[in-house]
């Protein structure tokens, strides 16, 4: 079993960054690829980053070159820095782990880029 609890949410400007974290309980951490969605009111969860347990990343078109995923493996941590957020960034954040056939969800992080 792993719990995903993620911080860093909050009021940006746009143009501005901010850095989500993700605590994963549990052992065997390293094994598991992360991964970041996220999802804005009325639309669809969408996949936005994720980093293989290699180290591996992928990003949505979307984000790429203004988000970046990464993990810290000791501190059972993965990270998502945003720069240049843009008001299309706003959504609640949600932190994943997958090894299959396992998944987890962490509960969520409010993001809101607005002027």
């Amino acid at each position: 079993q792993v719990q995903l609890v993620e911080s860093g949410g909050g009021l940006v400007q746009p143009g501005g960054s901010l850095r989500l974290s993700c605590a994963a309980s549990g052992t065997m951490f390293s094994f598991y690829a992360m991964g970041w969605y996220r999802q804005a009111p009325g639309k669809q969860r969408e996949l936005v980053a994720t980093i293989t347990s290699g180290g591996n990343t992928n990003y949505a078109d979307s984000v790429k070159g203004r988000f970046t995923i990464s993990r810290d493996n000791a501190k059972n941590t993965v990270y998502l820095q945003m720069n240049s957020l843009k008001p299309e960034d706003t959504a609640v954040y949600y932190c994943y782990a997958t090894r299959v056939p396992l998944n987890y969800w962490g509960q969520g992080t409010q993001v809101t880029v607005s002027s």
